[in-house]
């Protein structure tokens, strides 16, 4: 039980924190939270890529005097319950609160039944939370239909030159692969900062949360994905390099890094959902600035970290993803209303010797989705292509990335 003055003193104590603040820089994510009525809007997204900031950027404009805002992770609300929330509606009551924002309330066992109470009651409600099972499996039933999502990512490349006043180029997007987009670190530059964060990620969002015992063999698999991003991932043949007892758990932890925001899993398209299952996915980091402190691989892949960044591209655009191969690879298909929205194959530089095996997986997938253009995406190259009816764009990234 949390007494209800504690709960007043925490209420007056993080809004003068969040009041104190740097706005920080505008995100491209600024969700309108005044034309939210009788739905909850859901914003996740991994620890320390700026949900907070978000939060205080949605609250400028709004009455000050009829907002709340809550962070669950405050020290002094450990325990709090669904119990609680009764002393939190006194104190709601008494400030004449219209608009609830509410920082990692998933800590909070059954909190969507409080939050649609406060639907019912009239509230604008707004949380965040840095887990994606808030998207999905943890709503249960209690807010369907009375929810929107959205998620929100590290630094975009173009969040990344207005942040450090730099301008599209082959030189800004090195820095941007070698940074990545985590925004205290892009401040700072201090390595030791995305170590903790990583650390701060297997323990409070995954060991504790899952009850995980075996945290040394969690952090060799955390690592061991982060040294190997765009390859082909099985539980399977994991499991006996890994000294992990059960193909099983491999999954389960696949499952709670991806939940976590740490890695993403990107399956081949296949019209049967059996052989998604079954077939290697890819796996890709959520930062490539994260991925480079983390990583134990001893030689650098250029061409796989620019897949990564575009896989990181997409992934903030489109929610359905894959990659195909069918006699030839096509690294990305994004999927809208059941068709190929995007085609994009990555290749570091375009050259005579991989011409060929570039464009047969493109081709091929161009061909199987019925899509007369696409795009490849290289570090630096320029170039147009007709090649059988078909139209392809060669793109430099630091283009490719700007043009949405």
């Amino acid at each position: 039980m949390i007494l209800e003055s504690v709960i007043t003193h925490v209420v007056e104590q993080q809004k003068n924190r969040i009041a104190s603040r740097d706005s920080g820089l505008k995100r491209e994510l600024i969700p309108a939270a005044q034309s939210l009525s009788s739905h909850a809007l859901i914003i996740s997204g991994v620890r320390r890529c700026g949900k907070s900031t978000l939060l205080m950027q949605m609250m400028k404009g709004m009455k000050g005097d009829t907002l709340l805002y809550l962070n669950f992770e405050s020290p002094q609300l450990f325990e709090f319950s669904l119990s609680d929330f009764s002393r939190l509606d006194n104190v709601i009551k008494q400030k004449g609160i219209e608009t609830l924002f509410f920082d990692e309330l998933q800590l909070v066992e059954g909190w969507e039944i409080y939050v649609r109470q406060k639907l019912d009651e009239g509230f604008k409600v707004i949380i965040t939370g840095s887990n994606a099972s808030l998207l999905s499996k943890e709503l249960g039933t209690k807010l369907t239909g009375r929810h929107i999502t959205q998620e929100l990512f590290p630094f975009s490349y173009s969040e990344f030159l207005s942040f450090r006043s730099l301008t599209p180029s082959a030189e800004s997007l090195r820095a941007y692969m070698q940074t990545g987009g985590f925004p205290e670190f892009v401040k700072s530059g201090d390595e030791e900062q995305l170590a903790t964060l990583f650390d701060d990620i297997l323990i409070r969002d995954i060991v504790t949360r899952y009850g995980i015992k075996d945290i040394k063999s969690l952090q060799r698999l955390a690592s061991y994905l982060f040294s190997n991003i765009g390859n082909r991932i099985t539980a399977t043949k994991l499991k006996q390099p890994m000294s992990i007892g059960a193909t099983s758990t491999i999954l389960s932890w696949f499952s709670h890094l991806e939940f976590s925001y740490l890695v993403s899993f990107l399956p081949m398209f296949s019209h049967s959902a059996k052989a998604q299952l079954i077939n290697p996915r890819k796996v890709y980091a959520i930062d490539l600035g994260l991925a480079e402190v983390i990583s134990t691989a001893m030689t650098e892949d250029a061409g796989r970290k620019l897949e990564n960044l575009i896989f990181l591209h997409l992934r903030s655009k489109y929610t359905e993803l894959y990659y195909f191969d069918d006699k030839g690879e096509c690294d990305f298909i994004a999927m809208k209303h059941g068709a190929a929205a995007e085609i994009v194959q990555v290749c570091y530089e375009l050259t005579p010797d991989n011409l060929k095996r570039e464009l047969n997986g493109l081709l091929t997938a161009m061909r199987f989705f019925k899509q007369k253009k696409a795009t490849i995406v290289t570090f630096a190259n320029t170039d147009y292509i007709e090649k059988d009816g078909f139209e392809i764009a060669v793109l430099p990234a630091y283009e490719y990335l700007m043009k949405d």
